[in-house]
Parts: structure tokens; sequence; C-alpha cells
């Protein structure tokens, strides 16, 4: 019986207790105790658990998996059996959508339940769409309400292990304004950026490649000049000044140290390893902080098992540089990629296989998820570095194709949620702030728009269509495509006002700048494209006037709401501004002396099975 959806339990209990009240009034209460108890200790582990109980909450995200790279979303090649076990034992969603295409703002909506335009969370600009730097003074605004901080109000303690990527400190080195433990966290460690092909001196750069590339020449240039005034000076075909030649050297050295002193040390500045506000490894070493952050998560769970706790893990997983461990390598079909997102798999076990053992799995609620779609452009030589997102168009940066923003979505929470249930209605990362604030007994914040939706009835089958009428996908501040779902039917539309150019024409990715612009170099569309995905999912198929009768119709409703929603937006201070997102050596983290950064303070040896 404790396999039943819950509400089938309740009705089970009624009737057996109704029975033995008929026969025997002695044992009435003796039996109707022991029966309840039965049916909701939750199975194996003998753990008491209602609905009404406030759960432990474990939320896994991936950085940047494709929708596709797991057996439980159809690919039937790679070995994911950890997070397989979460979607059979738990609800799937089929439908699930990130607010951003790129992780700073994706992780932003995530955390605050709101579109990342709402908090100046999202760019402006193409070239800055994540933070580029620690060392950068924009971030996830201190009057944004996290979940880790409405949880921490009821009561749970709230922990993050690995990523960050929302920004450190504000106007000084270690005012850490926008530090995870000012956001609601009691406890961090990890990386406040996230990893960057950079982190490993052997791989080929990753941030602002292209940019450093123009840099070295551009110094390469400016440098010449001076070299080249020698030539008539020393032949004396005219007589050049020694103190224009020095000034010319100088402007060229000077030219040279202020885009070196940043460019030139990114794995020192950006790929750190912090325990709350104290750097523990300057520059990180990158082969063990895998297992560190499984150790730390463990931990965490083993502290505070006695206690309602929120433990947020961000894999450094399957971000470039995948920097995987030995035992993984060669494991899987699809190379590298594949051997990283197996050792993802098993670090979820483990996590799993810690809820097992401390008897907290049946009172704990489990979530998987990625922060965007998987990367299409990396490769080395003719290697993939990316994942794939199935049948979905597009990739991570693209802000309307589906490819760029569908994302596995699992919910797992034994006796509450129906095993093995699939979704397939519209749902969001968003719909995580309200969904959790409700099943803490918490009060969303009333003075500001929140624009996910409470999950829970939809998970427990209480009802079979999302809330989300309008969902509007922005790729950085540039609004591109809107997904309407009706409410009188199981019809989705996308409406795209603009979409990536792909480089080359029909590769399905930007293989010339690395990711794809939002603005700029990209196809405007008049009349919009329009799909119907509840059909044509892939997004193959664009409708038009003379094969959609409802063209006309669907355009001009989907515009009234897009006026509806730029109604509600109001002016917020721009995060990715050019003088937040430039590097800033008075907001550098450092252990020891700046520019003298360097520690390694995490001396710790690592269990066998880690």
């Amino acid at each position: 019986m404790a396999d039943l959806p819950y509400s089938s339990r309740k009705t089970a209990i009624r009737q057996v207790t109704r029975q033995v009240d008929m026969k025997r009034p002695f044992y009435t209460w003796t039996c109707r105790l022991w029966v309840t108890l039965c049916c909701l200790l939750g199975g194996v582990h003998g753990t008491f658990v209602t609905r009404n109980s406030r759960p432990n909450i474990v939320l896994l995200m991936a950085d940047d998996l494709g929708v596709g790279d797991l057996c439980c979303y159809g690919n039937n090649t790679v070995s994911t059996p950890n997070i397989d076990r979460l979607a059979s034992e738990g609800v799937r969603l089929s439908q699930h959508l990130a607010a951003a295409s790129m992780c700073t703002p994706s992780r932003a909506a995530f955390l605050t339940g709101r579109y990342p335009i709402r908090s100046g969370m999202a760019s402006p600009y193409n070239l800055n769409r994540a933070f580029p730097w620690l060392g950068g003074s924009g971030g996830l605004p201190t009057n944004e309400t996290t979940f880790a901080k409405l949880l921490q109000h009821q009561g749970y303690r709230t922990g993050l292990i690995g990523k960050w990527h929302l920004g450190l400190s504000c106007a000084s080195r270690g005012d850490h304004c926008y530090h995870p433990l000012n956001h609601g966290f009691d406890y961090f460690y990890g990386m406040p950026l996230g990893l960057l092909s950079d982190c490993q001196a052997s791989k080929r750069p990753e941030l602002h490649r292209w940019v450093r590339i123009k840099l070295w020449i551009s110094t390469a240039a400016i440098a010449s000049v001076p070299l080249l005034l020698l030539v008539p000076k020393f032949a004396r075909w005219f007589s050049v000044p020694w103190t224009v030649i020095i000034i010319l050297a100088l402007l060229a050295l000077l030219f040279f140290l202020s885009w070196y002193s940043s460019y030139g040390f990114i794995r020192r500045w950006n790929c750190i390893l912090m325990r709350n506000h104290d750097v523990i490894q300057q520059p990180m070493k990158e082969d063990r902080v895998a297992s560190l952050m499984l150790k730390e998560a463990l931990t965490f769970i083993d502290r505070y098992k006695r206690e309602p706790f929120l433990l947020f893990f961000s894999f450094l997983h399957v971000h470039t540089p995948l920097v995987t461990k030995e035992k993984f390598v060669g494991h899987s079909k699809y190379g590298l990629y594949g051997d990283n997102v197996e050792e993802m798999d098993w670090m979820v076990g483990k996590i799993l296989q810690a809820l097992d053992q401390e008897l907290l799995a049946n009172r704990t609620l489990v979530y998987f998820t990625s922060d965007n779609g998987a990367r299409l452009e990396p490769r080395d030589g003719a290697a993939r570095l990316g994942g794939w997102n199935g049948v979905y168009k597009g990739g991570r940066g693209m802000g309307g194709w589906d490819g760029g923003i569908r994302v596995p979505g699992i919910f797992r929470w034994p006796t509450v949620l129906e095993p093995g249930l699939v979704v397939d209605e519209p749902t969001s990362l968003m719909d995580i702030y309200p969904t959790l604030s409700y099943l803490a007994g918490g009060i969303l914040p009333q003075d500001r728009v929140i624009d996910g939706r409470n999950l829970m009835p939809l998970l427990e089958g209480r009802v079979s269509h999302s809330d989300h009428e309008f969902l509007f996908h922005y790729c950085g501040a540039h609004l591109h495509t809107v997904r309407w779902h009706q409410k009188d039917c199981a019809t989705v539309w996308k409406v795209h006002y603009v979409t990536p150019r792909f480089y080359p024409e029909g590769s399905g990715a930007c293989h010339g700048s690395g990711v794809c612009p939002c603005s700029g170099d990209v196809t405007y569309h008049d009349p919009p494209l329009l799909f119907d995905i509840s059909r044509d999912p892939a997004e193959a198929w664009p409708l038009n006037p003379d094969n959609e009768a409802l063209f006309d119709p669907v355009i001009k409703r989907v515009e009234a709401a897009i006026q509806d929603h730029r109604s509600t937006l109001t002016p917020v201070p721009q995060q990715f501004s050019v003088f937040s997102t430039v590097w800033k050596p008075w907001l550098q983290p450092c252990c020891g002396t700046f520019p003298l950064c360097g520690c390694d303070k995490e001396h710790d040896i690592l269990p066998k099975a880690l």
C-alpha cells in the first residue's frame, strides 16, 4: 500500500478502519493507528512522513547538460542509471524550460522566480551575457529574495555546494555583497564563478578568445611603431628624437599591461575555490574539485539530517574543460563529454545513497535539472565537447529555440509523488521558487512580480493543465520568442520574432563566434515565425496564413500578451553594464597579498570511495 499515490492511501486507510470500527470497538483506535503508520511510514526505510510535513530539499543542477543526454529522456546509449532512477521513482517533466539560455541569467531566475530582466540580470550586449570576472562589480541585487532566504526564514538549514556565478563584491574586495551567504545560504563551498576551459592551462582559451586575439594583434601593431622608428634613426634618413621613441614604447607597454593584467591571469583570478567567505585554493586544483564538492555535500546531509535542510548542489559538470576522474575516462561511447555525464550521474548516486543510509529518502524532495541546454559549438579537433538536445533545434546561447532552453526536470518525493508520472505541460525553472515556498510554509513576497507558479498541484496530479499561459523567452535583454499554451486546449504555440544566423549556414550552431549573438547579426521576422510545438516539437515546419487558419488570431493574441508583460517591467540598475563587467583589481578575491595571490588550504585526504 505504501506504493499507492497519497490520495489512494488515504482512501484505503478510511476503508480498513471503518471495517475495524464495525467489528471490535475495543481495537478501533489501536488498529487505526497501526494501519495509518504502516501506510505512511514510507516503504522500507520506516521514516514517518505526511503530506503536511516539511520535506528536506535537495536541488541538483547540471551545467550545460542537454535534455537529450539522459536515458530517461530518450538517449539509450548513455549510462545514467541514478538519474534514471530518480525519474522512475518520481515525476518527469517533458517541457521544462529555463528562463534564459545562458547560466548567469538562468540561475538568477531560478533563485528568484522572476525573469532575469526584472532584476537587471539580462545583458543588452553580445560579449558578456554571463559574468566574465570575479573582479567585476555586477551581481544578483541584494534586494532580490531568493528561495534560500525564504526557507532560511522558515527554519531550514541552507547550503550551496558548487557553482554560483551570480557576482561576489560591489565596492571593495571583501564586501561580498552578492555572496551566497548574503542571499540566504548558511553555508557555501565551491566556485564563486564557474568552470572555464581557462581553468586548465593546457586547454584552448574560452573567455573572450577572439577579443584576446585582437588585443595581441593590436599590441603587436602598437609595439612595432617605436621599433620601426629606430630604422630611419640608425640609417640616418631623418632624425627621430629618443624622447618620442621612449614615449611610444611606454604607451605600447601600458596598453599591453592594461589588458594582460586581467586576461593573462584568468586561471588565477577566476578559477578559485571558496568556503564561505574564505578563499581556500587559488588557483583551484581542478582535478580534485568534484570529489571535494561531493564530500562537502555528504557532510552537509549528515550534519543537518535531524532538521529540515535545503541543499543546492550545483555541478561543475558538464561544462568545458570536462574535468573527469581517471576511472571514468573512456567509460562512455561519446568521448570525454559522455565520460563527464556518467561521472556526474555517479555523483548523483552517491547523494541518493546518503539519503537512503540516513533514512531520509521518504521525507526528502529531490529535484534534478540543468541551467540551460547543451552547447553545440565546442570542439577539440573533430571531437565534439558539447551535448545533445534531442530533437530540439538550437542550443545554449540561443534565446528562443528549444534546444537552448528545454532542460531535464525530475522530481522525486516518495509517498507523495506518483512514481513514473510524466507531465507534458510547459513548466519553468522559475516555478521552483513558489513551489519551495509552498512546501516550507512560507509566504511569497508581495512587493514584486513572481513569474513562477507552484508546481505541486501538477506534480501530485490534482490538476492537468499548467498555470503558465504565456512564457517569454529572452536572449539577453532582447525578447526573441513567446510561447502560448492555450487555456482551453493542449495546443502550444511558439512565435519567433528573432532567430540566430547559424554559421556555417545549416550547421545549427554559431561556430564562428562560439556563441550565437542576441542582436546585430540575427534574423528579424516580420511576420514572425509560428510553430505548433504540440504537433511539431522540432520546430521544423513554420506555419503561415496559407496553411494555418489561426495564424493571424494567434499572432494578435501573443502581441497583446507582450504588451501586458512589458507593462509589468520597471527600470532597475543594469548588472551587465560595461563598467560592471570589466575587471577591477580592487575587487579581485585574493588569498594572500594582491597581486601575489595564491594558496592551497584544502589539505583534507579524500576517502577512497570518492
